[in-house]
């Protein structure tokens, strides 16, 4: 895509759609660089959280405690059972 293409894409939207894009592409920058100054420890911390809330969703008990015992590992058993060596800065 070109500039031209992109400013005939900014030129087809309406004086109320542009802001809302404006908007979109900060909050998407900003979440760019929020994940760059993440340590893989902080992103998979993150990531047995939401599963987590994800189990707790579930109704039947069973599933429910399966689902949860799958996020008892902690990072560096994660580490060693992935074969990752260490954590890149």
């Amino acid at each position: 895509m070109s500039w031209f293409d992109g400013y005939l894409i900014m030129g087809s939207l309406t004086s109320s759609q542009r802001p809302c894009l404006l908007v979109l592409g900060i909050v998407s920058m900003a979440f760019a660089i929020g994940l760059a100054g993440c340590s893989t420890q902080q992103l998979y911390t993150t990531g047995q959280s939401w599963q987590r809330n994800e189990c707790n969703r579930l109704m039947d008990q069973l599933d429910r405690d399966r689902c949860l015992s799958s996020t008892s590992a902690s990072y560096e058993t994660y580490k060693k059972q992935s074969g990752t060596g260490s954590d890149p800065k």
